[in-house]
């Protein structure tokens, strides 16, 4: 039974965010599951979903439920199928380029159609890799318009290495954005992200459930009559942060009818991974993986 004490700076916190901020491996989505599951216990008695902590309280987490019988079920399918682009081969992880308007990972057992379908297919061991079995390894996520770099572990001790890895000052994730209107050369925003709606699809910036700290830079590369090409740069990288950032700042991207893009819903989300620079997991050496710009990118000078 793995006991933790709430502090000061915990204080607030949701239970499913501390549970899967003091085990190393666990997602959030899965710290919800033990939650539902009778697994977690706040002063001895069961962890309500969505309960937010006080200081001085513990929670207790029956690890014996962090190994959820079924879980081969779960387990990604190959799907060879979908045709994928191979970055980058590591002893430890692999680097994809995932296409625009594929998934990343499936929401339900047997899906197939995802990028962590395509992976599994190549490199059957990310299929143990993650503590989610339906992550396939992934150790982060592009939403499903989204094209670019995502990465998945190939072993379970890697797993929370190369998560760690992505989240450390040393990282920086760099995005293509095309966005509505003219902004100035540089822009910047700070202001937290909490999430919005019963599951969090969508985020709020400067507000919603449990923000977080977010920063974000950009700058203009490329203008055109009604749209601006701008590269993005963050570090951690919270859910929707860019789309979020730059649609608050009054710069929707193409394509992005969720936050706010007035243009036509059939186009494209114009957003795309460029490159990750990361410390490797094991070794701590400076690793770049950059990925092609798309279609609606190439004219970038």
């Amino acid at each position: 039974m793995a006991r933790i004490r709430v502090d000061s700076d915990a204080s607030g916190q949701r239970v499913d965010h501390l549970v899967a901020t003091a085990l190393p491996g666990l997602s959030v989505a899965a710290a919800r599951r033990l939650i539902a599951g009778g697994a977690v216990r706040v002063d001895g008695r069961l962890a309500k979903k969505g309960e937010h902590l006080t200081a001085g309280q513990t929670v207790e987490v029956d690890e014996a439920s962090l190994a959820p019988s079924g879980a081969e079920a779960r387990r990604v399918r190959p799907d060879p199928r979908l045709p994928i682009a191979i970055l980058r081969v590591d002893p430890s992880f692999v680097a994809v380029e995932k296409p625009a308007g594929v998934p990343s990972h499936p929401r339900a057992a047997g899906e197939l159609g995802t990028a962590a379908n395509a992976i599994v297919a190549r490199f059957p061991e990310c299929a143990a890799a993650s503590p989610d079995p339906r992550e396939g390894g992934l150790v982060h996520r592009l939403d499903t318009g989204t094209s670019g770099v995502l990465l998945a572990a190939r072993n379970a001790a890697v797993w929370p290495l190369l998560r760690a890895a992505l989240s450390r000052p040393g990282c920086e994730k760099t995005y293509l954005a095309e966005v509505r209107g003219s902004p100035p050369d540089a822009g910047e925003a700070s202001a937290p992200i909490g999430r919005v709606g019963r599951r969090g699809a969508r985020v709020r910036v400067d507000g919603g459930r449990n923000p977080l700290p977010a920063h974000t830079t950009w700058e203009a590369i490329a203008r055109r009559p009604d749209t601006t090409v701008v590269r993005v740069r963050l570090h951690k990288g919270r859910a929707h942060q860019v789309r979020a950032h730059l649609a608050a700042a009054g710069y929707p991207i193409v394509g992005d009818s969720l936050y706010g893009d007035g243009g036509a819903e059939s186009l494209q989300l114009h957003l795309h991974a460029e490159s990750v620079r990361f410390p490797h997991p094991e070794s701590g050496a400076l690793i770049l993986i950059e990925s092609a710009p798309p279609t609606w990118a190439k004219l970038v000078e």
